[in-house]
């Protein structure tokens, strides 16, 4: 917290129930749901965010846990990073645990949720790459008890937004039981923001691969094609085998799906990329390259 805030809350609610939150925020359309905090206080602090009234979601326990669901995990959206890092979730989700253990230092993680980091769908979010390449699923929280269902890739992209007094309480992540890698590169040593991220999960029970690339546009990007070639060359049926040039085929098809080539000038010659982009583009093939490796070993 800060002593020169722009503008103090006017009022602050403590709502104990996903429900009561959600008649919260119906009651005060202008107030702001706050979890965490950690990109909310940010916004407050740098001036870009003048809340005139909080809803805190820290008291509803029934979004702070996991439960199993027909063959899938039903994660509460107040889960921390913290607390999904830790080894009976990575045993059930890897790959979530893993973004989790990179979101930041220990401050940010104990107090940083699944569903805030869903909400302000920050490009550099650890857990929305690997969220896409679950393709999970977001369980929206409306007045009157309502509840309806929304791909998490519809709402990063943007196709579908939350509803006045809607809250996310829930996300539903198939328990595929199979490799998880997730990847990123930052620019310093230790615990940062990414530069480019990758999550890459495997379905044996259909026999694909699925792959998502962030932190390099303003939401993560899955490279489809690139997933089904690779997919139809690895041997499903003796130990998930593939020949050592289809990963650094992989690598470079996914890098050239999210970072295409410069468009092609009026003579027909083709620009040559920056040097920034060009090393973002190796570091993305790096990533997603290694992610196979790791997950078919």
């Amino acid at each position: 917290m800060t002593t020169h805030a722009p503008q103090a809350a006017q009022a602050v609610t403590l709502p104990t129930t996903l429900d009561e939150a959600v008649a919260a925020l119906t009651a005060l359309p202008a107030a702001v749901p706050v979890a965490g905090g950690t990109d909310l206080m940010a916004a407050v602090n740098s001036g870009q965010l003048r809340p005139a009234a909080l809803v805190g979601l820290g008291r509803i326990s029934e979004i702070r846990g996991w439960q199993y669901q027909d063959g899938h995990a039903l994660l509460g959206a107040g889960l921390t990073h913290a607390r999904m890092g830790r080894p009976d979730f990575a045993a059930l989700i890897p790959a979530l645990a893993a973004a989790a253990r990179a979101a930041g230092p220990p401050q940010i993680r104990n107090a940083g949720t699944l569903g805030g980091n869903i909400a302000s769908a920050a490009p550099t979010g650890d857990a929305l790459p690997v969220l896409a390449a679950l393709e999970a699923t977001l369980i929206i929280a409306g007045p009157d008890g309502a509840r309806r269902e929304m791909p998490v890739s519809h709402l990063l992209a943007g196709m579908e937004m939350l509803r006045a007094g809607e809250l996310i309480g829930y996300v539903r992540v198939p328990l595929l039981h199979a490799p998880q890698v997730f990847l990123k590169a930052t620019g310093r040593t230790g615990p940062g923001r990414a530069t480019a991220s990758v999550a890459l999960v495997l379905d044996p029970a259909r026999r694909g691969v699925r792959c998502a690339v962030g932190a390099i546009a303003p939401m993560p990007l899955r490279p489809l094609e690139a997933e089904q070639w690779v997919a139809s060359l690895i041997d499903w049926d003796n130990g998930r085998a593939v020949v050592p040039e289809a990963l650094h085929g992989f690598g470079e098809y996914v890098a050239a799906a999210c970072i295409p080539d410069a468009v092609p000038d009026e003579d027909g010659s083709v620009p040559q990329l920056p040097p920034a982009v060009l090393h973002l583009r190796r570091t993305v093939a790096a990533l997603a390259r290694r992610a196979l490796g790791r997950a078919l070993s």
